[in-house]
């Protein structure tokens, strides 16, 4: 069923229980024999279809078309002139009804019919008020989860914008430093120039592919991150060590894609010396509900030249994981004992 038909058949439902209402909380009349006459019964259908009118105008017309623009005035009045119809409306049947009375109740009704309100409080007036505070309610709620819903969409659509920004700038970023890296084999003519290629374009083929997902299994992630490695290891002397292990049960868990990158990137670029021996510790470790990125390098590049170097992958990785993991995460990045260390955790 779709949700205009669920629609309408609430609505029809809703109205069915509001009519029959009367019929079981009034009482029954003491003479088994009264039949309701026919001009009292079209009062009550009138009476009922004017109540129906009401609501839709009011939720439909003067509510979007007055009240919303702030045209307060204009609402009231046009409600004063509903109500003022709505109490005329049994003058219609009161010739009809008064044939029916006794002649004492008929003189009674006929002066109150000579006055221009003739039942300005009675219950069916109640209910007058009844609908319209119903109506105005429901009218006013539905506006407001209707703004709320726009905000939300116009919000999600701005994540989304800023995320896919944020892509753009570490996507390039990575691309630049791993074709330095391929140039440099090129122009010393390598033998490995092909393998790295090779690496590249798995690197690239899951940079233009995964990255589109929102999520990305974690074990497709730890492939990444094992590539990029061994395309930076072509280039390393034997002076270079790096450990990358990971830990726990992998399956079933994703992560937002590229999220560790920008830090092993910083590792290879700042902790790796030509002259001493540099060690690289990666760690990828798994729990029930929480995945955590340890990682351990040396500072080779003085600190100033690192915090400026650094600062705009560090930057786009802070923001996408207050965007993609508010309140999930917990990230620490410090220089210690001539050393960085680096510590992400992330919650499903």
């Amino acid at each position: 069923m779709n949700r205009k038909l669920l629609t309408i058949t609430v609505h029809i439902a809703a109205w069915a229980c509001f009519f029959l209402l009367p019929f079981v909380f009034f009482p029954r009349p003491r003479d088994p024999n009264y039949q309701m006459s026919e001009a009292v019964r079209w009062m009550f259908i009138s009476i009922n279809f004017y109540l129906v009118a009401f609501y839709y105008l009011n939720t439909q017309v003067l509510i979007p078309n007055l009240l919303a623009k702030k045209r307060y005035l204009w609402y009231l009045l046009a409600i004063i002139v509903c109500l003022f119809l709505f109490i005329q409306l049994p003058r219609l049947f009161d010739d009809a009804i008064a044939a029916e009375l006794p002649e004492k109740s008929r003189f009674r009704r006929g002066l109150r019919r000579r006055t221009l309100f003739p039942y300005p409080f009675t219950g069916s007036t109640a209910v007058f008020f009844l609908v319209f505070t119903v109506s105005t309610c429901i009218k006013v709620i539905q506006e407001w989860l209707a703004a709320e819903q726009t905000r939300k969409e116009i919000e999600n659509e701005k994540l989304n914008t800023e995320l896919s920004f944020l892509k753009s700038q570490i996507n390039p970023h990575f691309l630049f430093n791993t074709l330095n890296n391929i140039y440099s084999l090129a122009v010393s003519k390598s033998d490995a120039t092909a393998g790295a290629v090779m690496k590249l374009s798995s690197i690239m083929r899951y940079v233009l592919s995964e990255t589109k997902q929102h999520l990305v299994p974690l074990e497709k992630e730890i492939t990444f991150i094992k590539d990029y490695i061994n395309l930076q290891q072509v280039r390393l002397t034997d002076k270079v060590h790096v450990s990358f292990n990971v830990e726990g049960n992998i399956d079933g868990h994703s992560i937002a894609p590229l999220i560790f990158i920008p830090f092993v990137e910083n590792a290879f670029k700042y902790g790796i010396s030509t002259k001493e021996h540099s060690d690289i510790v990666i760690l990828v470790k798994a729990t029930s509900n929480e995945v955590h990125l340890y990682l351990d390098n040396p500072i080779v590049s003085q600190e100033k030249q690192l915090n400026e170097n650094t600062g705009i992958g560090l930057q786009n990785t802070r923001r996408r994981l207050e965007l993609l993991y508010p309140g999930r995460h917990t990230l620490e990045v410090k220089p210690e004992n001539n050393h960085f260390h680096v510590h992400l955790m992330l919650k499903k």
